[in-house]
């Protein structure tokens, strides 16, 4: 019984400070009237946690290092969109899509849980760092500067595969309890 009781104060802990890590810092236009919410990814701040929290955090953040190194997920939704990115200097994509995705997330950025489906959108063109797109950084897909992948959406369906490998780099160094890319939880 206290097993149980012990073991639901972790998860309500877990939990409470998981949610608290996942509300992205916002950058808001002046006008408070538009709200509109910034493309570019928010401004992270980094938080030093104590050596508890790393620890009782330990395991769960190195799983999501470990999710952090592969995208591969399908889409649902409509659109027609093409996108292919060596890192940020070579991303190119064209088109337009608004769909529901399932499967890897990709690279967390920031401190969040990397939920396996949700909601991402991006209409326009980018090429290179000239980037014309507009993407909702509330609903994905939150690249990385250092990914690597290709992507498609054809009518109602798309998938998307990439890879970052300085994800490799921060997971390598989170079994040491260094977090050199500033997402653990």
């Amino acid at each position: 019984m206290k097993m149980f009781a012990i073991t639901g104060v972790i998860a309500v802990t877990l939990l409470r400070g998981a949610t608290a890590a996942e509300e992205p810092l916002r950058a808001t236009r002046t006008d408070p009237a538009k709200q509109e919410v910034s493309s570019e990814a928010p401004a992270h701040q980094a938080t030093h946690h104590g050596f508890g929290h790393k620890l009782l955090y330990y395991i769960p953040n190195r799983i999501f290092d470990v999710f952090d190194v592969v995208r591969a997920r399908v889409r649902l939704g409509p659109g027609m969109a093409v996108g292919f990115r060596v890192t940020k200097l070579t991303d190119v994509f064209l088109g337009s899509y608004a769909s529901a995705y399932l499967g890897l997330p990709g690279p967390r950025q920031v401190p969040r849980i990397p939920w396996p489906g949700g909601i991402e959108s991006r209409s326009g063109m980018a090429a290179s760092v000239a980037d014309a797109t507009v993407t909702s950084y509330d609903s994905d897909p939150r690249y990385s500067v250092t990914e690597i992948g290709v992507g498609a959406q054809l009518l109602l369906a798309g998938a998307e595969v990439g890879v970052d490998p300085a994800e490799v780099l921060d997971l390598a160094l989170g079994f040491l309890m260094i977090d050199f890319r500033e997402d653990d939880l």
